[in-house]
């Protein structure tokens, strides 16, 4: 992934809905220009959410997702519905596609009645248009399509733009937290667990967003930090580590200079910060055999030194005294039922869009479980976590 590219996570999701044969697969071809779902005149054709990032104008970046049909049969095709509505916490945007000639039926409905709830902006596209004989006229947000003529889909991607528009609000990860001019210094280990020839997703963003805003940085590894501090002339305005450092970072960095981590700041800008410092509390008080869900948003080959598997584990139990039983998910997995846990700790979903995280968060404060996230949970284990906070305004009160 180069420092140029738009990651999924950071891109607008559009999600297409609708029962089967409705031709949502060949609309959402016809929008991207791309056979980029397979179509059949077979129900049930797309089995599993089909995703696509592309640039798609005049929206920009995007992740567009071709669902299965809402009204799929069988045992195999609950579970196809299921995913279709997991999908529902990743959209931004959500397009109802439905054949204009049979109208909205009971299922469709009650899809609607759900974005609504979910208060997710959405378009009905009344699909197959051309093969009316007579259209009535359509009230609201809702036009008339042809995935075959091409009609209507031009206007259905203005439409999406115009939907589109305040989802997602630019924001900063780091830039707001410096002065104009000021440095930063980014600490950023390389071991056997980076990726080879590539920084990681937060590393990256922070970069890129500190760029975009004219500002400066400095990197370096964890036992470079102390020649860099000396090195410069004035001290940086915020330092950022990756999690893992804390302990040795924060002995390097002077009380007097503002410390953080990637995690923390990723924590921030998915929008869940005051909630995972809140988590962070129960971590003392986890007792033997109390079950703790360690969750994160992508997938990767695991080392023997694992942060999620192997060190948090070994940090949470050293740090409460305790044996809980540790439960691990990764990727799109998240267990339906999140009660039979005590706590949560959850990656700083970088690799999430923020529409996923939130509803993450979401859940577990249904369930009355409390969360936190990986750098949340160091600092506090380290006995740092009111320093780490100190570039936050009003966030030290929460501790």
């Amino acid at each position: 992934m180069s420092l140029h590219e738009t990651v999924s996570a950071e891109r607008l999701h559009i999600g297409f809905f609708g029962l089967r044969n409705a031709g949502k697969s060949s609309l959402v071809n016809a929008v991207t220009g791309q056979q980029l779902a397979v179509v059949s005149d077979v129900k049930g054709t797309t089995t599993d959410p089909v995703r696509k990032a592309m640039e798609l104008l005049p929206l920009g970046p995007v992740v567009i997702i071709d669902t299965p049909g809402l009204d799929d049969e069988g045992e195999l095709g609950a579970q196809r519905v299921k995913k279709a509505r997991q999908v529902l916490a990743q959209t931004d945007v959500a397009v109802l596609v439905a054949d204009a000639r049979a109208g909205l039926g009971a299922q469709e409905q009650e899809l609607l009645a759900l974005f609504k709830e979910k208060q997710l902006p959405y378009l009905v596209a009344y699909n197959k248009a051309d093969l009316l004989a007579e259209r009535g006229a359509l009230e609201g947000e809702a036009l008339y399509v042809s995935a075959k003529t091409g009609e209507g889909v031009p206007q259905l991607k203005e439409r999406l733009g115009a939907l589109a528009q305040g989802q997602g609000q630019p924001k900063h990860i780091a830039a707001d937290l410096l002065p104009p001019g000021g440095l930063a210094a980014l600490v950023i280990p390389i071991d056997e667990s980076a990726p080879k020839g590539r920084l990681i997703l937060p590393q990256q963003l922070v970069m890129r967003d500190l760029l975009d805003a004219g500002l400066a940085f400095a990197a370096c590894q964890p036992e470079e930090l102390p020649a860099l501090l000396k090195g410069l002339s004035q001290p940086p305005a915020l330092v950022i580590t990756d999690s893992q450092a804390f302990g040795r970072v924060a002995r390097d960095v002077p009380a007097s200079v503002p410390l953080t981590s990637f995690s923390i700041l990723m924590a921030r800008y998915k929008g869940g910060l005051q909630a995972l410092v809140q988590g962070a509390a129960k971590l003392k008080g986890l007792q033997t055999g109390d079950r703790v869900l360690i969750s994160e948003g992508c997938t990767h080959h695991r080392q023997c030194k694992d942060i999620g598997t192997v060190k948090l584990p070994g940090w949470i139990e050293g740090f409460c005294g305790a044996k809980p039983q540790f439960t691990f998910t990764s990727g799109g997995d998240f267990p339906e039922d999140l009660s039979l846990y005590s706590l949560i700790v959850h990656c700083g979903g970088c690799m999430l869009n923020e529409k996923e995280m939130r509803h993450r968060m979401a859940r577990a404060a249904e369930a009355g479980v409390p969360m936190v996230n990986y750098g949340i949970a160091i600092a506090q284990m380290h006995g740092i976590l009111w320093r780490s906070l100190a570039p936050f305004p009003g966030m030290q009160g929460m501790l």
